[in-house]
């Protein structure tokens, strides 16, 4: 296993080259000294920093927030099957961002959009019945914490699947784009309105990394060792909502990303979250670009939402984990 400060400095050359590489593909390579070069009304130089690189930053962005969001989930619950898509925080959010479409709403509070707004409070709402089902039983099982949030998943994409059908065509055609995942219309707005929340959420969790690392050995030691586990708990809840439904709002449900990354970030730098929070974030981002990269470019001049390749590869990443994952108990 390579030394965790070794892995944080390669995961950051490859997540630089993959920013500086990636803008410059698609359906045209556009040559670097074009960039360099030419004035801002050629239209090579509007691809590339109107719509190609707001759109790598976003997909960075957005790869790293589910990468982190999903590390958390499998702290707190001990569960390498734990993520923010397992639990039905994508399809909350999802829920969210489908109503605001479906009513039209149109304003913006604090900067912040309606979507946005409606996706955080559906994640919220997801977590709060995924952890009131499981407290319904006695004690604290993470199978019926699995199993609640498969469930709650379940019902909420009816819902979606309701309002899709009752929508008017553009509307419809928008909510499936969000259920699919994808980056095709982003710009510079797209990327500050992640931002914020991105940002808050890792500047959160970098005050709590003795307490993830406490929380991976069990309530009961974390509780001897000083951490207040409820109130812990409820910062991470919100914190992963924060990040999930900004990142839903405008990217729609991708899923898998904080199923496979922390896992092979823990395959590369160990277990401390100290370390394993900035490689999530580097190696997450580094992942979605790459896949998004991919979709744009694999059916060029059409274009695959980048939810169906992380689908792909992370389908068998989880009957992997789970095979693995039963041979250890």
């Amino acid at each position: 296993m390579i030394s965790p400060r070794n892995s944080l400095i390669l995961l950051l050359v490859v997540a630089v080259l993959t920013l500086a590489l990636c803008p410059l593909i698609g359906m045209k390579w556009i040559p670097l000294s074009t960039i360099l070069h030419a004035d801002s009304s050629v239209m090579d130089a509007n691809i590339f920093w109107k719509i190609r690189v707001p759109r790598v930053l976003t997909a960075f962005l957005a790869g790293s927030a589910l990468a982190v969001s999903g590390m958390v989930f499998q702290a707190m619950f001990r569960n390498p099957l734990a993520t923010p898509f397992t639990l039905g925080v994508s399809s909350g959010a999802s829920l969210g961002a489908a109503l605001s479409v479906t009513l039209g709403l149109g304003f913006s509070l604090f900067g912040v959009s309606a979507t946005s707004i409606l996706a955080f409070v559906g994640s919220s709402v997801s977590i709060l019945l995924v952890y009131g089902l499981t407290r319904l039983r006695q004690g604290f099982s993470t199978a019926t914490m699995l199993l609640s949030g498969v469930a709650v998943s379940f019902f909420f994409s009816s819902l979606i699947l309701f309002l899709q059908y009752s929508a008017e065509l553009y509307n419809s055609f928008r909510m499936l784009r969000w259920v699919m995942g994808g980056l095709g219309t982003v710009g510079y707005d797209s990327l500050l309105s992640i931002f914020p929340f991105v940002a808050t959420g890792v500047l959160l969790l970098a005050y709590v990394t003795h307490e993830l690392n406490l929380l991976v050995l069990g309530d009961d030691i974390a509780m001897s060792r000083g951490v207040d586990v409820r109130k812990t708990k409820r910062l991470l809840f919100f914190v992963t909502s924060l990040m999930v439904g900004s990142v839903v709002a405008v990217c729609g449900p991708i899923g898998f990303i904080g199923m496979m990354v922390p896992h092979i970030c823990r395959l590369l730098g160990g277990h401390d979250h100290r370390y394993l929070i900035p490689a999530s974030l580097l190696f997450g981002g580094t992942f979605l670009t790459i896949c998004d990269t991919f979709a744009r470019t694999v059916l060029s001049p059409a274009e695959l939402p980048v939810g169906v390749i992380t689908a792909f590869l992370g389908g068998p990443f989880f009957v992997a984990l789970l095979l693995t994952s039963k041979e250890r108990r």
